[in-house]
């Protein structure tokens, strides 16, 4: 009796279906594209019978949003997009992709919607009037989610109030309008309820069957999670920030080696941050006249005039430089105030140290012999030769010297020292 239990046992594992799931939380940009993307491929490697995309996101690029929907729409394999778990939200770019979902579901506690182009900036003018480029923008992407809702079997008008005026609702309300398909707390819900359940995939009808399926979870991996890292706005003005502070302890001490290389290489990351990340180019602008300023510091004696007049342009540009609605996250305020205070701190110890250089005597060059003590070796005529500094110099004075005796040094007259006897 038991080897036949363990016969069935091991025929029902043998011929388990696949099921793959990943999770993403974040905003939408090339890193969520690329999951996505891999998933999509070891789902296949692995004759998957059913993809389940959980998201948690709150918008992001529209470029990566239409990539991922193609990646969908494109897809031999049912995706299920599952916005889980509670607390979670499809917002934005969200909807497209719940959309274009061959199954949407949600958590209890969830909200989808407020999908409207972030370029759009609508007044709150009644005769107000939206720009030709805004009513395109906007034209376009209602089209768009209106394709999408065809092609599932959605909701339409609501899908058009959700980029029109920026609908959003929750996961019981969307279940009413017929925007989901099913509400589920947990996986163990969620596979219950996508058992048995039909799905059009290429004209064909595909039942499935989650009653034995093995449920494989994706990790994104190295390569993603770095992307995902240089594609936050914060971690890329981090990196700004290292290759700014690096660059300038070089230039301030040449030959460290080591603030130069970090800069250099933080910097490269930076610029590769910047490639993937759309900005507002006044915000860059000013971060580098701020850096302009900054380095200027170093090299003109500016009383920290240009280098606190940097830092103020650099954190206006910080705070223009990435638009959150549009990247669905923005730079930590936290970090600019950070760096603005800091590099306050580090002018103000500068400004303070060229002030008690000034207040100091000339310790070389000509200046620095002002007052020196001088020998007298030789006498011609009316001109001494004197010796300071292991250099012998013609000398002159009001009185007679001595061979031997030392005297001050009161002026210089070209080649000529003006000396007066050193008072015993």
């Amino acid at each position: 009796m038991k080897l036949l239990v363990l016969f069935f046992t091991l025929t029902i594992a043998l011929f388990a279906s696949n099921i793959t799931h990943f999770v993403y939380e974040g905003a939408i940009n090339p890193a969520s594209s690329a999951f996505v993307k891999k998933s999509i491929k070891e789902a296949n490697k692995q004759n998957s019978q059913l993809i389940i995309f959980e998201l948690n996101t709150p918008g992001g690029l529209v470029s990566s949003t239409r990539d991922i929907v193609t990646q969908i729409l494109n897809s031999k394999i049912p995706i299920v997009v599952y916005v889980s778990p509670k607390g979670s939200r499809a917002a934005s770019a969200g909807t497209f992709i719940l959309y274009a979902s061959h199954i949407a579901v949600m958590s209890e506690g969830t909200n989808v919607g407020a999908a409207t182009p972030v370029q759009l900036a609508f007044t709150e003018e009644k005769n107000s009037k939206l720009s030709t480029m805004q009513t395109k923008t906007i034209n376009d992407a209602s089209a768009y989610i209106k394709s999408l809702a065809k092609l599932r079997n959605r909701n339409i008008q609501w899908a058009k109030e959700s980029v029109t005026k920026g609908a959003s609702i929750d996961s019981q309300k969307a279940l009413e309008l017929g925007v989901i398909d099913f509400i589920a707390n947990d996986m163990t819900s969620l596979l219950k309820k996508l058992n048995g359940l039909k799905v059009q995939i290429d004209k064909k009808t595909v039942k499935l069957d989650t009653t034995n399926s093995k449920v494989n979870t994706i990790e994104e991996g190295f390569k993603i999670k770095l992307l995902s890292y240089l594609s936050n706005p914060s971690i890329a003005y981090g990196l700004m920030l290292l290759a700014i502070y690096g660059i300038f302890f070089e230039l301030m001490n040449p030959g460290s080696i080591f603030p130069g290389v970090t800069g250099l290489i933080s910097g490269a990351l930076a610029l590769y941050s910047l490639n993937i990340l759309p900005f507002e180019i006044a915000g860059l602008l000013l971060i580098l006249i701020g850096l302009v300023l900054m380095i200027a510091e170093v090299f003109i004696v500016g009383f920290g005039i240009l280098g606190i007049g940097g830092v103020i342009a650099f954190v206006f540009g910080s705070l223009i430089l990435f638009d959150e609605k549009t990247l669905g996250i923005d730079i930590s305020l936290s970090l600019i105030i950070a760096f603005a205070l800091v590099s306050t701190a580090i002018f103000i110890y500068l400004l303070r140290i060229i002030i008690q250089e000034r207040k100091q005597k000339a310790k070389t060059g000509i200046d620095e012999m002002i007052g020196a003590v001088a020998k007298v070796i030789k006498k011609k005529d009316d001109i001494y030769k004197v010796e300071i500094h292991s250099e012998v110099w013609n000398a002159k004075s009001n009185e007679e010297l001595e061979k031997g005796k030392e005297v001050i040094v009161e002026s210089i007259d070209g080649l000529i020292l003006q000396v007066k006897p050193k008072k015993e």
